[in-house]
């Protein structure tokens, strides 16, 4: 084989190797954390403000898993004026649950986890109480 088939070849398996490149990358599911992700960004301060807030709480709630179920304990339910409790998949958005928190007498809330995959969740629960809103987040394995 001459000179110049060796560099027709060359190129030939270098597009071959970019075109496979780019057809696996193109199937690659990139999911963000959420969907809102730069608009959440955007609004970082208010969250460590959140944070902050929760920090200075005499009593904290705390996010317990069981069997099947996922609880929060808060002895303050009854100054909640709104709330949520979200379990956010970093692997899969799709898996994500939102579960509302309201305000109740009872100090523990509790919800069912039966239609949820099993694997490594983001719990956070952001909930507003006394005109100030506060932010708690928790690593769960299910």
């Amino acid at each position: 084989m001459s000179f110049g088939r060796w560099i027709v070849l060359a190129f030939v398996l270098f597009a071959a190797f970019i075109g496979t490149l780019v057809a696996v990358c193109v199937r690659q599911d990139v999911s963000l954390v959420t969907k809102n992700y730069y608009e959440e960004e955007i609004n970082h301060q208010q969250k460590i403000n959140r944070l902050t807030n929760a920090q200075h709480l005499v009593v904290k709630p705390e996010i317990r898993l069981t069997a099947d179920r996922i609880s929060v304990e808060f002895t303050d339910f009854e100054r909640v004026a709104a709330g949520e409790l979200k379990l956010l998949r970093p692997s899969n958005a799709r898996l994500d649950h939102t579960f509302p928190i309201t305000g109740s007498v009872r100090d523990e809330q509790q919800f069912s986890l039966r239609a949820t995959e099993p694997g490594l969740y983001r719990a956070s629960l952001k909930w507003t109480m006394d005109g100030q809103e506060y932010f708690v987040e928790k690593i769960i394995v299910l």
